[in-house]
């Protein structure tokens, strides 16, 4: 977007882009919105992402908002050439439904330097219950492998050392083409094919669509960061049936300790859901046992947050204190399983992607601040040194640059 606006000439403008995972989101896009018209009086607010893509009018309606686009427009350029035209339409949404291929746009860079990010699938076909995302970014649809990895290539050149996979539904890569390639396929097309990348990560996936591909990479090719974001949800499985996810709680443990037996320093983060409709303390208990049966560490807790239009808005809600309660209680369970693995670091020494001049992260995606910066400087942003762990505090770590 930022590529396509500058290209247009298109200046005095702030483009929000606005998520709709959760009510708290939307309500949280809207509250920023009004905050850049209060300090940007004379600036163009143009509103897109996918709470704008579902709901176009609710932002159109709002008097800080010049225009609205859709997840697909956003993509286009011929969009931001009409956005320079101060007549153009307020409402400028394509109907989602009907886009069938992904954008691939070959960027050359990112705002900051550290990693670079390649999206290679987007939209869901799957329709969780809990859900509104397949209506904010479509039908399933892949880059072909061959653009991604020139795309990567690129980036390589241009000085990165790690890049990380995204999509909506990233382990459904490849549905879509011909030949119903996968993730794992892409995976090692890309460490074949591009050998002098560092460091490959993959954003969050689906364990129960994980293939011997994908287990080949884990075990053969340490470039493929050992920490794997997955996409649980919960640890019961009636709520895991009542959220049509496609896995078992035993899914998911087998996942963890087969990619464990391949890389025994993997890490895993998980997100979770506390307070699905219908949960009882039973159910809860049993995604509280699967934190420590799949040996989680990094915690993305979700308050269940009911979404119109979904099929878990029409069921029966809990309280919101219990809701609460119960996100709190797997917060404090997340908080101490990071803090367990930031104590096992401490002595060992770590590859570390630099972030900033004295802070980065580590193979483990573990944040380091990084002492004895005189050692360092500017041009360090981006590389990738080995730091020795001297000690563990509040959740991340503290390191030195090795000798």
């Amino acid at each position: 977007m930022r590529a396509h606006a500058d290209a247009s000439g298109l200046d005095d403008a702030v483009i929000v882009n606005t998520c709709a995972v959760t009510g708290e989101a939307v309500r949280q896009a809207k509250q920023t919105i009004r905050k850049i018209r209060r300090e940007k009086p004379s600036a163009r607010v143009i509103v897109t992402g996918c709470a704008a893509q579902i709901d176009p009018h609710r932002f159109s309606k709002m008097d800080e908002v010049d225009h609205v686009i859709g997840n697909d427009d956003k993509m286009q350029r011929t969009t931001f050439l009409n956005l320079v035209n101060t007549s153009a339409e307020p409402i400028m949404v394509t109907d989602i439904m009907t886009v069938h291929e992904t954008a691939a746009p070959l960027i050359d860079g990112f705002g900051a330097r550290s990693r670079a990010f390649v999206q290679v699938q987007n939209g869901c076909d799957h329709r969780c219950t809990f859900c509104i995302i397949p209506y904010g970014r479509g039908p399933a649809r892949s880059v072909p492998a061959g653009v991604v990895v020139d795309q990567i290539t690129r980036l390589v050149e241009a000085g990165y050392r790690e890049v990380v996979l995204t999509g909506v539904d990233l382990t459904s890569y490849g549905v879509d083409l011909p030949g119903k390639a996968t993730l794992g396929q892409l995976t090692q097309q890309i460490l074949r094919h591009v050998p002098n990348l560092e460091r490959l990560r993959l954003s969050s996936i689906d364990q129960v669509e994980a293939d011997q591909y994908l287990y080949d990479a884990i075990a053969d090719d340490d470039r493929l960061m050992p920490h794997f974001h997955l996409s649980m949800q919960a640890g019961d499985d009636m709520i895991l049936k009542r959220m049509k996810r496609r896995h078992l709680r035993s899914d998911a443990i087998a996942f963890c300790d087969r990619v464990r037996s391949l890389r025994p320093d993997v890490v895993f983060g998980a997100d979770l859901i506390a307070g699905f409709p219908t949960e009882t303390d039973e159910m809860f208990e049993n995604t509280e046992r699967l934190i420590e049966e799949c040996g989680l560490t990094y915690l993305h807790v979700f308050p269940f947050s009911p979404r119109e239009g979904t099929p878990a808005a029409r069921m029966p809600q809990l309280e919101r204190r219990v809701i609460k309660a119960r996100a709190e209680r797997l917060r404090a369970r997340g908080e101490a399983r990071v803090g367990k693995f930031m104590e096992s670091q401490v002595g060992a020494d770590r590859q570390v992607l630099m972030e900033r001049q004295d802070l980065g992260r580590t193979e483990h995606f573990a944040e380091v601040h990084v002492a004895g910066i005189d050692k360092l400087d500017e041009r360090t942003i981006g590389s990738v040194q080995q730091v020795h762990v001297t000690a563990s505090r509040d959740g991340h770590l503290i390191g030195e640059v090795a000798a």
